[in-house]
């Protein structure tokens, strides 16, 4: 059980991150925006649909809800956005931003009561930052986050861990081993997911089928 929300340093780090540098892929901690994209693409990559059809998606952890700028930049068709984060402070910049989308502001792990269930969970960039927590309070964050939101998708979520195949790991990070995942979703899950180490970043993505 996880207590005295070790996570809330996390929340505070991109906060202070949002005031410094505002609306962009900064202000979420991306290094760069061509990278931003990339994930991006990647996450919407779960969506199996007929193009006629439109699906809900829920962008947890929205942060100034970048995927939705993505979306109506490349003019994809048929997605019901919404979006959620625990931190008060973004959900007004997108409510500012997109006063007509449905945005949350829960903590899940609080609460989950009020957030109905959708078609897919894109969780990008949640699970990036562990900040002061040991590895450890880390992966128990993870799991329980993971737990609480997949009941919630009818499809499936994505989601994104940083790649223990690195020269050296940065201590802020959280790199989570293939090996450590699979056993995790297996037990929990079961076999009905798709890691993908395909595009060229430190990390991968991680399809998770309902």
């Amino acid at each position: 059980m996880l207590r005295k929300k070790p996570y809330l340093g996390i929340v505070a780090h991109y906060e202070n991150c949002l005031s410094l540098f505002g609306d962009t892929h900064l202000g979420v901690d991306w290094q760069n925006a061509e990278d931003a994209d990339k994930r991006y693409q990647v996450m919407l990559n779960i969506i199996q649909k007929n193009k006629e059809e439109p699906v809900t998606l829920l962008d947890f952890g929205c942060g100034t809800a970048g995927l939705l700028d993505y979306i109506n930049k490349h003019q994809i068709p048929s997605i019901a956005y919404s979006g959620l984060d625990i931190s008060p402070a973004f959900i007004a910049v997108c409510r500012t931003k997109y006063p007509d989308f449905p945005f949350y502001n829960i903590d899940v792990l609080e609460t989950d009561i009020n957030l109905p269930c959708f078609d897919y969970v894109i969780m990008n960039g949640v699970f990036t930052e562990k900040i002061d927590l040991s590895h450890k309070q880390m992966f128990a964050y993870f799991c329980a986050m993971v737990e609480k939101i997949f009941p919630h998708s009818k499809k499936g979520i994505a989601f994104n861990l940083r790649s223990k195949q690195v020269d050296t790991e940065d201590k802020e990070l959280f790199h989570l081993s293939l090996d450590d995942l699979a056993w995790f979703l297996v037990k929990k899950f079961g076999r009905r997911f798709l890691i993908r180490n395909d595009y060229g970043l430190e990390e991968y993505t991680v399809y998770l089928y309902s």
